[in-house]
Formats: structure tokens, C-alpha cells, sequence
């Protein structure tokens, strides 16, 4: 058995590059230079200390009540060089865990952000007011605030769309019984029980991390079981843009990383309000900002296994509000890639992202111009790329089934030759072969190649004449998942964990 074959199959690609190697060169200067002048903001006095134990020039901002620090680059880089540049993301299912290799793109596809509201759909038929008789079905949209049920559903559905690779809680649970002090464990034990994929999320509070690793030990079969399948991990944006290191997501991420959990290092800074607007600036500016996250992880424990998580977004200029849309989205996006590429670190990058808040035409565009450029660039972790709407207010579950079918017609496109010299003689033979035939039809040697998985199947939610049924049949489809039961954690494996971990909701409110 081959390495690959230990691990979820990820699509691997060579990958699609925007900056030259001068310019990556330029890049990490200027955010070297940053770092140096005017450092960062720190906010936390343990992540204070660290940095100054670290060689790290710092000094005491009375007026801003924090610290200021500067990076030299030989401390920085020589975190880097400790962080791990492949990343290991456990499952439930084994054969689902995931392989991040910083020197080998595979792509990996998944959900993302916390929806305050689910847009569900209902398909109704309409009749032409003109007489001809003619009808349409047609969905029907109506939010729902986002609830642990509609997150069950939410997981129950991405563990069936054989597309998502790993699921990020999408939807924020607001149910009366949710407290800040119990809401972690309730996102998590939502996301377990229907997810035999890897699962994601960040922490509202330091304080639910033992409980939140308890289920996941309970799950894989105690500590040193979930060291080698960490079926969980955390995602930490400890620097608010432009350049402060927060003090309360610090501490997370000292909480985190003493544990040797895998954390994805997040910034999200937007062009035109907390970062320069320009690609050069945008992405100096939230490379500096990870750069001192990977530096802080590796300074509270030498080879935490990290992410390099980009998530660059650009301002409307007439709202101010996030635009993923455009293609300076984009433009960030693909560079962040390239500049996680060339420190050895796995890349979490942002695809699939919606500005129109109901499915529909401009959603296919905004989504699919993503999808595509940010995979050929060769992220490795690629999150928000289903069902989100309204930049990333609402999570539609019917677009996240379109979203997959997309992704799936993305993955094929990208997906690399495998042909060498032989294959390329043996093509010329079977020609040959065919040409001399009565026939002259290739139709028997197509069955070999469909094996391989070279010929792509028809768009999976194609319609027939002129009427267009996706929605149609993306409603099918999300019918037919929530008929059926999932795969749930099994009863015994759930009791264990309501007996050892407190604050969690009645049994009830986890049925989707």
C-alpha cells in the first residue's frame, strides 16, 4: 500500500503560479520589513514574553495598554523551518483522513463560516400567466435562523456530497439552551455525530478545549489514538487586521498548541479598509500577519503542526462590506498560495464564496471563477467552498449540493495527465487497430480509460430540452440525504460522551 492510499484521494495538480520567483522574493522582504517596522501590536503578555525570550525586540505601548514587537527575520524563519510541511487531518472513517503536503498540491475541498441563517428551499410549481398553459417549478427561498438541528443537517448532508472533503461548522447555533460556556461542545458534538470526515471550527472559549478533546478521544480510542488520527483541529485569527496580535484568541492558540493540535494560523484582513487595497500591499501586509502567528505557535511548542490561513478579502467601495466576487479576490487568494508554497507550509484558502444572496446565475459565476483559479493554484485546504450565499451570512444546504456538483466537474478539469511514452506508442497502435476495423469506432477501448477514472461523467445535475432542472434535481438529491439516516456516531459511542462531557443539549435537538 502506497502513501496515498492511506488517505483520503485529494486531487493533485501542478500548480497554476501569478507571482515570479522575484516577486515572491519582493513579497517576503516587504513583510519582513513590516515586521521589523512597525512590528505588531501584541495585545497579550504571555505571547509578549515568548517573542522577547525569542530575541524579539519588545517594549511597552502604555498609551494602547499593549506591547510593541518587532520580528527580526532570523527568528521568524527559523520558526517556519520547525513548523511540519506535511499536516496529517485525522477522520472518524480512517480512510478519510487527509494529507497536506506542503511540496506535493493535492486539493482538498470543504465547508466554512458560521451562517446565522440557513436558506432552505421549497420547489413550486408556477404556471405563464399568458394562457399557453406552460409551467415551471422553480424553488422558493425562506431563512431559517441557524439552530444544532439545521447543523446536524448541515453535517449529515456534506458527510453524503462525496465531494466535500472535510467539513468547518457552517451554521451558528442559536438555540435557547446555548450559553457562550457550552456552545463549543454543542458545535462539535453536532459536527461528530453525522461527520466521518475531519471536522473543524474555531473556540469560543479556552475553557471548552479538554471537553472538545475528550469527544474526540472517546471517539478515536483515547490521547495517544487521536495524536495519530487528529480527528479534530482548531482555526485561530489571532491577528486583527492591520497587524494586533488579540489577547483572547492568543491565549487560545497557547492552549492549542500545548496540546499539539493542528491549527490553521488565520488572518483576514480586507483590501481598501484593514489592509492596503493594492495585491502587493494586501498580500505583504497578511503574510507579515500569518508569518507572526506560525512564529508565535512554534515559540509555545516546536513543531505544532500549523496551516498557513490565508483569507484575504476586498472591500466594495461603496458599502465597505466583504466582496468576493471580484478578481482582485482572487488575485490575493492565488498569491498567498504561492508564498505558503515557498515557506513549506500547507495553505488553507478561501473558494466558492457567493456576494448574491439566492442561488441563481450570479452565484454559478462568482462561485465557479473561484472554485477553479484557487484549485489549479494548488491550495491544499479549501474552505467556504459550499452553500455559501450573501458573501458568508446564509448557508443554502440546495447550493451546497450544487456547489458539489460543480466541484466535481472542477476537480476532473484539474486533475493531472497520466500518460507517459508507452501509453502515447500504445495510442498510435490502437489507431492503427481501429482504422483497420470495419467499424473503425474506438467504443471497445473506452472501458479501460472509464476504470481510470479518465472520462468524465456527464454535468450530474444536466436538464433535457429547454427547461433547466438543477434545481430541480439538486432538490432530489437533498431530499433523498435527509431521508435517510446518515452516518451517525453509534449509540454507545454518543452515551460515553454525554456521560463525560458536560453542557451539552438534550438528545433531541441533535436529531436534523
Amino acid at each position: 500500500m502506497t502513501q496515498d492510499d492511506q488517505y483520503r484521494a485529494g486531487t493533485r495538480v501542478a500548480p497554476a503560479t501569478r507571482l515570479d520567483a522575484q516577486r515572491l522574493d519582493a513579497i517576503h522582504a516587504a513583510s519582513m520589513a513590516i515586521l521589523d517596522d512597525p512590528g505588531i501590536v501584541c495585545f497579550n503578555e504571555r505571547a509578549a514574553d515568548a517573542f522577547a525570550a525569542a530575541g524579539c525586540p519588545v517594549t511597552r505601548d502604555e498609551t494602547e495598554g499593549a506591547w510593541k514587537v518587532r520580528l527580526p527575520e532570523q527568528v521568524v524563519m527559523d520558526a517556519v523551518a520547525s513548523a511540519p510541511s506535511q499536516v496529517v487531518l485525522g477522520a472518524r472513517d480512517p480512510a478519510k483522513r487527509l494529507l497536506l503536503d506542503a511540496e506535493q498540491p493535492r486539493v482538498y475541498f470543504g465547508t466554512g463560516s458560521e451562517t446565522n441563517q440557513v436558506l432552505e428551499a421549497e420547489m413550486v410549481d408556477f404556471a405563464a400567466t399568458d394562457g399557453s398553459g406552460r409551467t415551471c417549478t422553480r424553488p422558493v427561498f425562506t431563512p431559517q435562523q441557524g439552530s444544532v438541528a439545521r447543523l446536524c443537517d448541515s453535517a449529515r448532508l456534506c458527510n453524503d456530497l462525496e465531494h466535500v472533503d472535510f467539513f468547518i461548522r457552517n451554521v451558528n447555533i442559536q438555540d435557547p439552551g446555548i450559553t457562550e460556556a457550552n456552545k463549543d461542545v454543542n458545535v462539535f458534538l453536532a459536527s461528530l455525530l453525522y461527520m466521518t470526515k475531519h471536522v473543524q471550527a474555531g473556540l469560543s472559549r479556552i475553557a471548552a478545549l479538554d471537553d472538545v478533546l475528550t469527544m474526540a478521544e472517546i471517539i478515536t480510542g483515547g490521547p495517544e489514538a487521536l495524536k495519530d488520527n487528529p480527528l479534530v483541529s482548531f482555526i485561530a485569527c489571532l491577528v486583527k487586521s492591520p497587524l494586533q496580535m488579540v489577547e483572547d484568541t492568543t491565549d487560545k492558540v497557547f492552549a492549542i498548541c500545548g496540546k499539539g493540535m493542528p491549527l490553521v494560523v488565520s488572518s483576514s484582513p480586507q483590501g481598501g479598509s484593514t489592509a492596503p487595497i493594492q495585491e502587493e500591499g494586501m498580500v505583504a501586509q497578511i503574510n507579515a500577519e500569518i508569518l507572526a502567528g506560525v512564529t508565535l505557535s512554534q515559540l509555545i511548542n516546536r513543531g505544532t503542526p500549523v496551516l498557513y490561513g490565508a483569507v484575504p478579502v476586498r472591500a466594495r467601495l461603496d458599502t465597505l462590506h466583504d466582496l468576493y466576487g471580484a478578481p482582485e479576490f482572487i488575485h490575493y487568494n492565488i498569491d498567498c498560495i504561492q508564498m505558503a508554497r515557498r515557506y513549506g507550509l500547507p495553505c488553507y484558502s478561501t473558494a466558492g464564496v457567493a456576494d448574491h444572496a439566492a442561488p441563481g446565475m450570479q452565484v454559478a459565476v462568482e462561485k465557479l471563477f473561484s472554485h477553479l483559479a484557487i484549485a489549479q493554484a494548488g491550495a491544499q485546504y479549501v474552505h467556504y467552498a459550499f452553500g455559501l450565499l450573501d458573501r458568508t451570512n446564509l448557508f443554502c444546504p440546495l447550493q451546497a449540493v450544487i456547489d458539489n456538483a460543480n466541484v466535481g466537474v472542477v476537480k476532473q478539469i484539474i486533475r493531472q495527465p497520466v500518460f507517459d511514452d508507452a501509453a502515447v506508442e500504445s495510442a498510435v497502435g490502437e489507431v492503427r487497430k481501429v482504422m483497420g476495423s470495419g467499424s473503425r469506432l474506438y467504443a471497445r477501448q473506452i472501458r479501460k480509460y472509464r476504470r481510470l477514472g479518465l472520462v468524465s461523467p456527464p454535468y450530474p445535475l444536466e436538464s433535457e430540452g429547454e427547461d433547466d432542472a438543477v434545481f430541480a434535481k439538486a432538490a432530489e438529491r437533498l431530499a433523498a440525504v435527509r431521508a435517510g439516516p446518515g452516518e451517525r456516531l453509534d449509540a454507545a459511542t454518543e452515551k460515553t460522551i454525554r456521560d463525560r462531557v458536560p453542557g451539552l443539549l438534550p438528545a433531541d435537538h441533535f436529531q436534523p
